[in-house]
């Protein structure tokens, strides 16, 4: 009878202790939903960057240009610096955090950070080009005693201007590598931001990236969509292109010591460029890449086809039937030539494929006629 009145007892205990387990989750699980909901109705924090530090106050700017002179929370007195990007309470606009903009909000989020393998054997058709860049952009970086010895200072930065597709990429990244020197690469358009200043700021975060992986080359792609000619009349959208577009000429003035900073700006429309960006001591010197010649064709194809399997291929007799082609062009039929080997299942490229890719490219059957006329 004992045993009989036992087990009801240890029944009912651990009824209790099952019970308030579950008790105990559904208060852990109700205090993390409260905590979620309590970060859904926390209004977001503001942006802004540190102008001047007084005190426990700050002087901040936000993104729309307004700056606002508030409090400093007791926990980051002492630690808000000029120059930083903090976070501020959206009512009272004080400080209560430091943004780590390095994790946030990197420049090179905007640009293109490598070391390139393009050699200058891997540019045909360019050494007029080839070699004035050499003397601007190289020459400086490998041997700056010659400029002391002399007693001059060297050029900062060049223009290149040209065609699309004509290798002024390439020579730009065939220089980096010549000087084993940091590749930069930013399209202009990316520089124009929405917000007043964002785009200025972003120029100089640029030019102090530069800065610090020197030696290095900046490479500033489509500069006619930032430095074409200021207009009397614009509106706001304008105004802050023209903004950004004079903090890059601050830049290029020199302020702040570029030293082993070279910039290599490009593009296609030369005739819409501002003058205040073309005068001596901004972009020293303009190179025109062309459209190359019979010459720079045939030595361009040679390039473009060292690895490809080839059989009965005469290149000089493609060069002649691919005027007006640019480098991409001819990079293109190259490639084309070896897609019409690849479809009738052959791993060598002849002669007919590359006339069949000239054709294709220039959307006719020019090629193949003017072909048979001059050597058929």
């Amino acid at each position: 009878m004992v045993i009989e009145t036992e087990f009801p007892s240890i029944r009912d205990a651990n009824f209790e202790l099952d019970v308030r387990r579950e008790n105990e989750v559904l208060k852990a699980t109700i205090a993390g939903l409260k905590a979620e909901l309590h970060k859904f109705n926390k209004p977001p924090l503001l942006v802004c960057d540190v102008i001047n530090v007084q005190g426990e106050q700050a002087i901040v700017r936000l993104n729309n240009g307004h700056a606002f002179f508030v409090n400093i929370c007791a926990g980051l007195r002492g630690k808000v610096q000029p120059s930083q990007r903090v976070l501020a309470e959206q009512h009272s606009f004080t400080l209560v955090s430091i943004l780590d903009t390095n994790k946030t909000f990197p420049v090179e989020a905007y640009v293109t950070v490598e070391k390139p393998r393009v050699t200058w054997a891997d540019i045909g058709g360019l050494s007029d080009a080839a070699r004035e860049i050499q003397e601007v952009v190289e020459l400086p970086i490998v041997k700056p005693e010659l400029f002391k010895q002399v007693g001059i200072s060297p050029h900062k930065g060049i223009l290149l201007h040209g065609p699309p597709g004509c290798g002024k990429t390439l020579l730009a990244k065939a220089v980096a590598n010549s000087t084993n020197s940091t590749f930069i690469e930013v399209v202009a358009s990316e520089l124009v931001e929405k917000y007043i200043g964002e785009g200025a700021k972003l120029v100089k975060d640029i030019f102090q990236l530069a800065r610090e992986r020197a030696p290095s080359i900046l490479f500033i792609d489509e500069i006619d969509a930032l430095g074409s000619e200021r207009l009397q009349f614009t509106n706001s959208a304008e105004r802050e292109v023209q903004r950004t577009f004079m903090q890059l000429l601050a830049e290029l003035d020199g302020f702040n010591f570029l030293g082993n900073v070279k910039v290599i700006c490009a593009t296609n429309r030369l005739d819409v460029l501002d003058s205040a960006l073309l005068r001596p001591g901004r972009l020293d010197r303009m190179i025109e890449v062309g459209l190359p010649d019979h010459e720079s064709r045939a030595e361009i194809l040679r390039i473009c086809t060292r690895n490809m399997n080839l059989s009965e291929v005469f290149l000089d007799e493609i060069a002649v039937i691919t005027e007006d082609f640019s480098g991409a062009d001819l990079n293109a039929v190259c490639t084309e030539a070896g897609y019409f080997a690849i479809r009738e299942s052959r791993v060598t490229v002849t002669q007919n494929d590359f006339l069949s890719a000239v054709r294709k490219l220039q959307g006719s059957d020019s090629g193949d006629k003017e072909y048979m006329h001059m050597f058929g």
